[in-house]
């Protein structure tokens, strides 16, 4: 198994909806893949990932309304 390191809070970067969960938890996710997209203003905004990891859980659901500053899920870096 992967050295893991300490877990990060993924953080909506903007206000708006949740559109989709593009990664599930527990799949292996390469530096830069989509996680998540939130749609404000009717433009798609990806969050990626900062480093290969995982998600380990979604703290929201498609479709609910994020406030920018918002934890959204919590993802585990591996070296």
């Amino acid at each position: 198994m992967p050295h893991t390191k300490s877990p990060i809070s993924i953080v909506a970067d903007t206000a708006g909806t949740l559109w989709k969960r593009v990664a599930q938890p527990g799949e292996m996710q390469v530096k830069d893949a989509t996680l998540l997209i939130i749609e404000s203003m009717k433009m798609e905004i990806p969050l990626e990932a900062g480093s290969a990891g995982y998600i380990e859980s979604y703290c929201v659901a498609e479709g609910e309304v994020v406030e920018e500053g918002q934890v959204l899920g919590i993802f585990i870096p591996v070296a």
